[in-house]
C-alpha cells in the first residue's frame, strides 16, 4: 500500500473513532476537559496543515485555542479532516516524503515531511482519545470499544 492511501485510511479510522467518542462526551456530567482535548485535536490538524502549506498565519495559530463549544465540535472536526483528506488526495507519495520547512514553537526553523506530520496527527489523536476514554470511565460511563482491530476482525462460525 502506498503511503498516501495508508494516511487517508488512518485519518478515516481516527475520525470514526473520534466521532464515536464525541457521542460519549455529550453524555458526560462534566464535559470541559474532554471538550478541551477534542478542540486541541482540531486545532492541531489546522495548524500542521497551515505549516505544510506555508500559510503565513500558521505561526500565530494556537494549539489549544480556540476552545469550541460542544455543539460545534463535530463540524469543526469534519472541516479539519476534510482539509487533510483534500490535501492528501492532491499530493504524491514523493511529495509526502519531501521535507517542508516551518517555524517551530521557539521561533526557530524546522523541517519535517508531510507524511511524518500526518502520522504525528493520527498518533496524537490516539493519545488524547485515550485520555478522554479515561475521563469517560472516571465519570461513571463505559467507554465504547474503538480499537482499530474492531474494524477489521470477523467472527468465524
Amino acid at each position: 500500500m502506498e503511503l498516501k492511501q495508508y494516511l487517508i485510511d488512518t485519518f478515516r479510522y481516527n475520525s470514526r473513532a473520534n466521532l464515536q467518542v464525541l457521542e460519549k462526551i455529550k453524555l458526560l456530567p462534566d464535559q470541559a476537559e474532554s471538550i478541551k482535548f477534542f478542540s486541541h485535536l482540531v486545532n492541531c490538524q489546522y495548524k500542521w496543515l497551515a505549516r505544510i502549506l506555508q500559510d503565513p498565519k500558521a505561526q500565530a495559530m494556537d494549539w489549544w485555542n480556540p476552545l469550541y463549544r460542544l455543539d460545534e465540535l463535530e463540524n469543526k472536526w469534519n472541516d479539519s479532516l476534510a482539509a487533510w483528506l483534500t490535501y492528501l488526495e492532491s499530493v504524491t507519495d514523493k511529495e509526502l516524503t519531501t521535507e517542508v520547512r516551518f517555524i517551530g514553537f521557539d521561533g526557530g526553523p524546522y523541517a519535517a515531511t508531510p507524511g511524518d506530520i500526518a502520522l504525528q496527527l493520527n498518533y496524537h489523536s490516539i493519545h488524547h482519545r485515550a485520555q478522554v476514554q479515561t475521563i469517560i470511565r472516571q465519570q461513571g460511563l463505559t467507554p465504547d470499544f474503538i480499537d482499530y482491530i474492531g474494524t477489521k476482525y470477523r467472527k468465524l462460525s
